[in-house]
């Protein structure tokens, strides 16, 4: 999806600013913001992938200025709206409609604490043999589709060296649509700095990208 989001290599928005001493939240409101998001997937309605395209859909306007926890909190709310667990007049009440149907929680704090550690794993076993080996050199996707997509438009049309193989992963192209895994191969491709941004990069660095095998063909 080709959004606001994507900004890899887009000039115009200053340095990044670095905290001295961050702290882990810099509100009570944005742990609240990150236990509700955790909680709220346990219901199943959506992955990974699909919290990560919610926050893609985001007006762009609403994107580039809110901060990171007030992304979560709306991508969160879309998607419980969308997936039917609250609805929008509950969201403007901030209370259950008198006549909701009342649900037990899918996990209770031991449930959690079972999850955290391990998460949902991502890799997968699949029959088919991976189409590159380490060392071919690739060209990425010159163009993508307008769902979630992992390939970033700055590492489009590049050609880089594939350097580390994973395995088979969930392919989050298919992934958040919630209709299936569909993995596929997944590599780690490195690209020189002169490939990404021309001659002017400076010398000796590279970008290195996790990138599924649909995302590659070979380089001529």
């Amino acid at each position: 999806m080709d959004s606001v989001h994507d900004l890899g290599g887009v000039e115009g928005f200053g340095p990044i600013p670095v905290e001295a001493d961050e702290p882990v939240f810099h509100g009570t409101w944005e742990g609240r913001v990150l236990g509700l998001r955790f909680l709220m997937g346990f219901w199943g309605r959506w992955n990974i992938d699909g919290n990560r395209h919610s926050l893609e859909q985001l007006p762009p306007g609403d994107y580039l200025t809110m901060s990171y926890y007030e992304k979560w909190a709306a991508g969160v709310v879309n998607l419980s709206v969308e997936k039917g667990l609250i609805t929008r007049g509950e969201v403007r009440a901030g209370q259950p409609d008198a006549d909701a149907e009342r649900v037990t929680p899918p996990v209770d704090a031991a449930g959690v604490l079972a999850f955290l550690p391990k998460g949902r794993p991502s890799s997968r076993e699949i029959d088919a043999a991976p189409a590159f080996n380490l060392g071919d050199r690739v060209r990425t996707a010159r163009n993508m589709h307008s769902g979630h997509t992992r390939l970033p438009r700055y590492l489009r049309d590049r050609v880089g060296e594939i350097v580390l193989h994973h395995g088979a992963h969930v392919f989050p192209d298919i992934s958040f649509t919630m209709e299936g895994d569909a993995p596929q191969h997944l590599y780690a491709v490195r690209f020189d700095g002169r490939e990404i941004w021309g001659d002017e990069a400076e010398p000796g660095h590279c970008v290195t990208a996790d990138l599924w095998e649909s995302y590659l063909a070979p380089a001529d």
